[in-house]
């Protein structure tokens, strides 16, 4: 997920009061959250939404900070929440990269993963399929937020 102009820190906050409680669509891309979300999902995201451990969220690269990432919150650390990829095989940066993400550079909390259609999905089997399966709800996975702290 890319953002296109970076900014300094002070703006962030003003911009996280200013769009708390909205609603927004970021796409995701890249393998690092598979299998919780694959390349080319769209997700429905609440802008100043409490974090728990184990949301997935949208939040600024705390070294390139015109650049959006998706990962889950694993854990609130010293400085910040410790964010980590679904996917243990993928070795894209989180947490263990670049530490703990400051609270103000957490933009906003995943609430719906949408799925886009498939090209060339003419018959009405394969649509109700994928229709059944297009939107699914995304809560806090106290599960999944364990186990990577084990990594």
């Amino acid at each position: 997920m890319r953002q296109h102009a970076g900014r300094q820190r002070r703006p962030y906050m003003a911009e996280n009061k200013r769009t708390r409680g909205r609603i927004g669509i970021s796409e995701v891309t890249g393998p690092s959250m598979v299998p919780t979300l694959d390349d080319g999902d769209r997700m429905v995201v609440r802008y100043g939404a409490l974090v728990r451990p184990g949301d997935v969220v949208v939040f600024r690269h705390p070294l390139q900070q015109d650049l959006l990432v998706v990962k889950r919150a694993a854990e609130r650390r010293p400085g910040g929440w410790w964010m980590l990829g679904d996917n243990p095989f993928n070795e894209t940066g989180d947490s263990t990269d670049y530490g703990a993400v400051p609270e103000e550079l957490v933009l906003a909390v995943a609430r719906l993963r949408l799925r886009p259609r498939p090209e060339g999905q003419r018959s009405l089997r394969a649509w109700l399929s994928w229709a059944v399966s297009a939107v699914r709800p995304m809560r806090a996975d106290s599960s999944a937020s364990s186990r990577l702290r084990a990594r």
